[in-house]
């Protein structure tokens, strides 16, 4: 592209065209503050905060939407600019409530970044205060109105990145909010939970539904026998609470993290992951002999699914039958664990720990109740983790390693890789393959399913070219199923993933405030898949068929994959949801008793 010369602070900067000031500024190393702005989704000048002068022009420019000119002198730090800036951030301040030291975000938060950034001890503009009441009728997502500072980032995300568009600027001029029509429920929309909402969020106006309280109090009752499930991206998140770099493996510490919290027994989400691959690969075989249909799309991601349900339950049938690794987990520690342990599955409170807050939804839906009860009862996001393990004075740093407990803490490296986006392809492929051909893979690695954008692919498995597909993010699912219903593509096995870069990049993950730019933030979330694919390369047995933990629970107590019992426990149904919900689900969730095994 052709390139361009302007000023900045005197200093002679150079390019491309189309560029903004603020891009500019950047590149020459100055770093102006934003909190509306994210580079590649959002730039609505809404904040005000990157305002600067420009030689001639008679007013303050919001720097994010001027477009760099050639010959362009801009200055960044006049008294003008400061003492502007200043006054935008107070502005901000004047209708934001002072619950700094409660506030989920304290201490991540960007507004109260920038309020200390500038030096701002007292507020001098004194007026009136908007009051919203606090929307916490949604079973994954609370909304608290009054610390939205409309920057529309969470508009920007749900319209653009992941084609829901449930957030609108609703009300006028100093009423004017962020939220859905009428500024009424989350529970009222098409909301799929998958929290990236929360993750963009600059202050604490969006967060999950808090479940530690009840976990805390599972744990004190001394009627329960508490169990823990671990989501394989968990461990290679949580170092970053603790100063490790980004993607650093940590299995063993949270392991041993867990036991000093007080659960019974510590067990490996990946498992699950790895029945779920026996399963959904069974059903892709099985499709394979009828003709279809196809393609045949996973369905271990909840906000993808209710995506499905809500916008194309036409591809409802496409959708495999077989749960989530959440589930499919609370499924059998409440009937084969259950049995092994000699233990009431009335008695057993099972918890997981997710990098999502879809979860916290998806325990919730009726279905899941096949082991006698419900399945799971309680979901921890990745920082509600973190939090129980602060107020309980646990350093990661300073434990050692443990092992997950037997029968359901040992998994493959293929259930490891289930974080990542092109995990779940990658791990059923490793076992389709072989089941299709009767032939030990020679390399169970298929980097061509591998990558934080969408990618396709065609793979020679003996006679057979296999046609996948790999999407991140329900915008880019929306665009990948309307190309197939045009006709304009076709395949045989596709992986859709509600989040950037998979679960490593879920809403219940830690938040990435440095850096204003989109793109970055997804890389930053990518580089925890390294860590998943540096464990795969470690363990002994990297298919999920090879898992003798998994052999063993076929053997002893399902028979098959596929079989009458696999059917009953580890597979589900999906409906057409109404776009707009007359009611929301029940807030307390009540054991339901069915036919026991």
């Amino acid at each position: 592209m052709p390139k361009l010369k302007l000023w900045i602070d005197d200093r002679e900067v150079e390019v491309e065209e189309g560029a903004s000031v603020l891009e500019a500024s950047r590149q020459a190393g100055i770093d102006i503050p934003t909190l509306c702005y994210l580079k590649d989704l959002n730039a609505p000048a809404a904040c005000r905060v990157c305002l600067v002068q420009v030689e001639g022009r008679p007013t303050l420019d919001a720097s994010c939407v001027l477009p760099a000119a050639a010959g362009m002198r801009v200055y960044t730090h006049t008294p003008e600019v400061l003492a502007a800036r200043k006054q935008m951030i107070e502005l901000l301040l004047s209708d934001h409530p002072f619950e700094c030291l409660t506030c989920e975000r304290s201490l991540n938060c960007e507004l109260q970044r920038l309020a200390k950034r500038y030096g701002i001890r007292d507020l001098h503009i004194e007026g009136s205060r908007n009051h919203f009441p606090i929307d916490d009728l949604s079973p994954s997502v609370v909304r608290e109105p009054d610390k939205c500072i409309r920057c529309r980032r969470c508009l920007a995300v749900c319209e653009y990145y992941q084609a829901v568009g449930i957030y609108r600027m609703v009300e006028r001029s100093f009423n004017a909010i962020v939220g859905p029509a009428f500024n009424g429920s989350l529970m009222e929309t098409p909301c799929i939970y998958c929290g990236q909402c929360i993750t963009v969020c600059p202050t604490g106006a969006l967060r999950e539904q808090d479940s530690t309280a009840r976990v805390w109090e599972a744990l004190r009752d001394p009627d329960l026998h508490v169990v823990v499930q671990t989501a394989p991206s968990i461990r290679t998140s949580i170092g970053e609470e603790f100063g490790y770099p980004v993607g650093t493996p940590l299995p063993g510490q949270m392991a041993a993290a867990l036991r000093r919290l007080g659960f019974d027994r510590v067990f490996d989400d990946c498992f699950g992951a790895d029945i779920t691959v026996m399963e959904e690969a069974t059903e892709f075989l099985e499709r394979l002999e009828r003709g279809g249909p196809f393609p045949q799309f996973t369905s271990c991601c909840p906000s993808w699914v209710r995506f499905c349900e809500l916008f194309y339950p036409e591809l409802i049938k496409n959708l495999s039958e077989v749960k989530s690794p959440q589930q499919i987990f609370g499924a059998l520690a409440k009937s084969y664990y259950a049995r092994k342990a000699g233990i009431d599955p009335d008695r057993i409170f099972v918890v997981s720990i997710m990098p999502c807050v879809s979860k916290k939804y998806e325990l919730l839906r009726p279905e899941m109740n096949d082991s006698g009860c419900r399945d799971v009862d309680a979901e921890l996001s990745t920082r509600e983790f973190v939090q129980m393990l602060f107020q309980a004075g646990i350093d990661l740093r300073k434990l050692p390693e443990e092992d997950f407990d037997e029968p359901m803490g040992h998994a493959s490296g293929a259930g490891i890789i289930f974080g990542s986006t092109g995990g779940v392809m990658e791990a059923s492929l490793r076992t389709a393959c072989e089941w299709l051909t009767g032939k030990d893979l020679e390399d169970v690695e298929f980097p061509q399913v591998r990558s934080d954008k969408y990618k396709d692919a065609e793979i020679q498995v003996g006679e057979l070219r296999l046609k996948v597909a790999v999407a991140r993010g329900t915008g880019e699912a929306r665009r990948l199923i309307e190309a197939i219903k045009k006709g304009q593509k076709e395949y045989h096995f596709v992986e859709v993933m509600a989040c950037p870069a998979g679960c490593v990049g879920g809403g219940g993950q830690p938040i990435y405030i440095e850096t204003n730019d989109w793109n970055e933030q997804v890389a930053h979330r990518s580089r925890r898949s390294g860590g998943l694919y540096e464990l795969d390369r470690r363990m002994e047995h990297r298919k999920a068929h090879d898992n003798p933990a998994v052999q063993r629970l076929y053997r002893d107590f399902l028979g098959r994959p596929g079989s009458e019992l696999a059917h009953r426990l580890l597979h589900t149904g999906y409906i057409r949801r109404r776009l707009y919900a007359p009611g929301p689900l029940p807030k307390k969730e009540h054991k339901q008793k069915v036919q026991p095994l």
